[in-house]
């Protein structure tokens, strides 16, 4: 199987142009803003000192991510399994790439830039209202911010209630736990995991 360079790639693909070209920003603008303010869910991609990467989903209620004055983007970081691989990446390299969605919509906004990671009082304080008190918060520097085109999740259905998967036809997470640790343990069922999970919404 070859693989590719990226002088053969741009070869291939050639060169974007017109809005694709030119439609990256580099500061929120007023729609990038209510993007975030209607989005529940973000990923982010980030990247260890070593070149490992990671991604990892965030959400809340729509307006869980917040703003600074100075037009940065705070991402709280609520209670989660303390494997802390996203946080650790971005305090070794100050990188990160996130990717904004909606539900009900199909275009996407992706934001990429410098980030760090904060237990300020002032900044944790604009979460006072979740139910269990924030440790730390990701702030993000935007470098790159530009809407992405409806293809992907077109091309899927995502949000389609026809292309959504009966959750009986898949394993629960307690069962696939179970192999994947060897585990001698009985699996945990799926309304056993949801209520857990509950407590820490």
């Amino acid at each position: 199987m070859d693989k590719l360079t990226p002088q053969q790639l741009r070869e291939l693909y050639g060169n974007p142009s017109g809005r694709a070209k030119d439609k990256v920003l580099t500061q929120l603008d007023k729609h990038a803003k209510a993007f975030i303010n209607q989005s529940p869910f973000v990923v982010l991609s980030t990247i260890d000192a070593n070149g490992a990467m990671d991604a990892s989903p965030r959400g809340g209620q729509a307006g869980f991510v917040k703003f600074t004055e100075d037009g940065n983007i705070i991402i709280p970081d609520a209670k989660g399994n303390n494997r802390i691989d996203s946080l650790i990446n971005i305090a070794e390299t100050g990188q990160i790439a996130t990717l904004f969605f909606i539900p009900g919509v199909d275009e996407l906004l992706r934001i990429n830039g410098n980030a760090f990671i904060t237990s300020d009082a002032t900044v944790l304080d604009l979460f006072s209202t979740e139910k269990i008190p924030l440790k730390t918060a990701i702030i993000l520097e935007p470098k790159e911010i530009f809407l992405h085109c409806a293809k992907a999740l077109m091309r899927s259905k995502f949000w389609s209630v026809e292309a959504q998967l009966e959750r009986s036809n898949l394993p629960t997470m307690g069962e696939m736990l179970k192999d994947h640790l060897n585990s001698k343990e009985p699996a945990e069922s799926q309304d056993a995991m949801v209520n857990r999970y509950q407590k820490d919404l």
